[in-house]
């Protein structure tokens, strides 16, 4: 699964947009704008889904989930797991 947060995050690491993202995933700009727009886990078309996470991870970008390690040795960031508010 990837969060909204993520997705965002990924571009930002790229350092692309949407649309240079939906162009590398063959997938609609208003999909990736939805996608980015979610709350929480992103939803959709698993095929959708499928590609943007594949575009990310051919452009080099992990996806690491809740309590995984990372599998790479790459640089990168991960957010802290928030206690309170």
């Amino acid at each position: 699964m990837m969060t909204s947060a993520q997705l965002r995050a990924a571009r930002a690491l790229l350092g692309i947009d949407q649309r240079r993202l939906a162009e590398l995933s063959g997938v609609s700009l208003p999909t990736i704008q939805r996608m980015e727009a979610s709350e929480g886990t992103v939803r959709g078309v698993v095929s959708s889904l499928t590609k943007v996470v594949e575009a990310l991870d051919a452009a080099g970008v992990e996806l690491i989930g809740d309590d995984q390690p990372s599998s790479g040795r790459g640089r990168g960031v991960r957010l802290k797991q928030r206690t309170g508010a």
